[in-house]
Parts: C-alpha cells; sequence; structure tokens
C-alpha cells in the first residue's frame, strides 16, 4: 500500500508542476507595453436661453401662415372627414356644396367646429374643438368652402 501512495503522491507531483518554479521554465515573457489614457472629449455646453429669446423664436415661427388646407392637415379633422368621401361626418365637398362662402357661413362653421354639434348631417356628433381659435377655425372653414365644384 506504501508504494501506491507513493506512487499517487508522485503523479500528483508531477500533474501540479513538480514543484518548479516559473524562473526554471525557460519561457520568457513579452513585456506588455503601457500606454497612457486618452483625454476625455471636451463636454459642450448648450447656451442658456433667456424667456424672452424662446419668445422672440415663438413669435417668428408663429407669424408664419398657415393656410386653412395646413391647419387641417395639423388637426384631427381628418379622423371624421375627407375631402371628397364621407367616413363619420360629410366629406369636405359635400359640406361647401351645402353652405355658399359667405362670412355668415363662415363665422357659423366656424363657431360649430369650436362648440360642435350634432343633427344638421346625422345624429353622430362632432367633437367639440375648444382650444381652436376663431381665426383658425375660420381658416379651416374657407379652405372647406373653397372646394365647392
Amino acid at each position: 500500500m506504501s508504494k501506491t501512495a507513493f506512487l499517487l503522491l508522485a503523479v500528483l507531483s508531477f500533474a501540479c508542476g513538480g514543484g518548479e518554479s516559473t524562473s526554471d521554465k525557460g519561457t520568457t515573457e513579452t513585456p506588455v507595453e503601457v500606454k497612457p489614457a486618452e483625454p476625455a472629449p471636451a463636454i459642450i455646453e448648450e447656451p442658456i436661453v433667456e424667456e424672452e429669446q424662446v419668445e422672440e423664436a415663438i413669435g417668428e415661427q408663429a407669424s408664419v401662415a398657415l393656410s386653412g388646407e395646413q391647419k387641417i392637415a395639423n388637426s384631427d379633422c381628418l379622423s371624421c372627414h375627407l375631402v371628397e368621401r364621407k367616413v363619420i361626418g360629410p366629406s369636405f365637398k359635400e359640406i361647401a356644396a351645402e353652405y355658399k362662402p359667405s362670412e355668415e357661413n363662415i363665422t357659423k362653421l366656424a363657431t360649430k367646429v369650436i362648440n360642435g354639434g350634432v343633427g344638421v348631417w346625422g345624429e353622430t356628433p362632432m367633437t367639440p374643438h375648444p382650444n381652436l381659435s376663431e381665426e383658425d377655425a375660420k381658416d379651416m372653414v374657407k379652405y372647406i368652402l373653397s372646394l365647392y365644384e
């Protein structure tokens, strides 16, 4: 049994490297070149914009007049109305055929767009648009009434 233990100990010793030091192996390691870290990119700060500058910029953008057609395109009108055919509400061309483009009709229809309505084109109510200005509503109505052929 002592021969078996000695043999086992010799195998384990050989498997674990036999007690050789790393300098005895005869290998040479290449030194690693260490480069200095690159500097971090400069942080560019956004300029501080004063409230007055923002108001001026908004005022300049607001001065660009949108047409009635563009105002309709930027609203929810096209969810219920299309130019040529009825969806939920009448088509724009049906509305134009029903109302002549007079100041009275433009004001009446603009008020209906802002306040909503029901009954003229059926029992489905038109959603009110209280955040829409009277001027914008009139521009939209003028565009719709211009579609009469």
